[in-house]
């Protein structure tokens, strides 16, 4: 195989290879802000259980409150009570002593829903805190195995990068900027010719040029997508000995 076909093939791998490792990075910190994302919305869902539990116990303690004022007013009225002088009388205070019973049935029915809705958001809390706890534990490691997977791929980018120069060194100035001219604009420099077609964009290739591509031996470009073509003999199969 020509030298200079051989080191495009070779920087063409090394290419795509730091291309996915780059494309990995990118993701590690869209995937931390996904996961911090999934933190929050569990804190969300804590921070308003406890929220719920805290409004239902003051909603009863201002019931309570009502109740007590109503409690005294009762107690008041019915003091009143031993000292009206008229059938008149009587019958208008025992009317505002049994508005004001109502009023406390009512508000000791309300009082009963509120302790009966505590009970269940109690529970509600508890059972969030366990979820939150065990979501915070999932992030921590997840964050601390993305933050390896972080540096793994920082270290192989790096490797990769080194290896790109390296291997582009190497290759002489026009050829090199071809590559790289036919990378920019379609991704990737090189294509494969297999069974008589570019192996990228699937043009059929004239027999004639199939078959001088088999040799390796000139820099040929695709026809259609500009791509620099290579060859690759197929594998010899080894039939096993009966």
């Amino acid at each position: 195989m020509n030298p200079r076909l051989e080191q495009l093939i070779h920087l063409q791998k090394v290419d795509s290879e730091l291309r996915r490792t780059q494309t990995a990075q990118a993701e590690v910190p869209r995937r931390k802000a996904e996961m911090e994302a999934e933190l929050a919305a569990g804190r969300a869902h804590l921070d308003a259980a406890r929220a719920s539990l805290d409004a239902s116990l003051k909603a009863r303690k201002r019931h309570e409150g009502s109740l007590q004022d109503l409690e005294g007013k009762r107690s008041k009225y019915k003091g009143q009570l031993m000292e009206v002088k008229t059938n008149k009388e009587y019958t208008a205070m025992l009317h505002e002593i049994e508005t004001v019973e109502r009023e406390i049935r009512s508000i000791e029915d309300e009082i009963l829903v509120e302790m009966e809705k505590a009970e269940s958001l109690t529970v509600e809390v508890k059972k969030e805190e366990i979820a939150f706890k065990a979501r915070e534990e999932r992030h921590r490691a997840d964050v601390r195995a993305l933050d390896e997977q972080a540096k793994t791929l920082e270290a192989e980018a790096a490797r990769l990068g080194a290896e790109r120069e390296a291997v582009a060194r190497g290759i002489d100035e026009d050829t090199l900027a071809l590559f790289q001219r036919i990378s920019r604009l379609r991704g990737s420099a090189m294509a494969e010719a297999r069974d008589g077609m570019c192996q990228v964009c699937h043009l059929k290739i004239r027999l004639q040029m199939y078959a001088d591509l088999k040799h390796n031996e000139e820099i040929v470009q695709c026809p259609a997508c500009n791509r620099i073509l290579y060859y690759e003999p197929p594998v010899p199969v080894t039939v096993p000995e009966p």
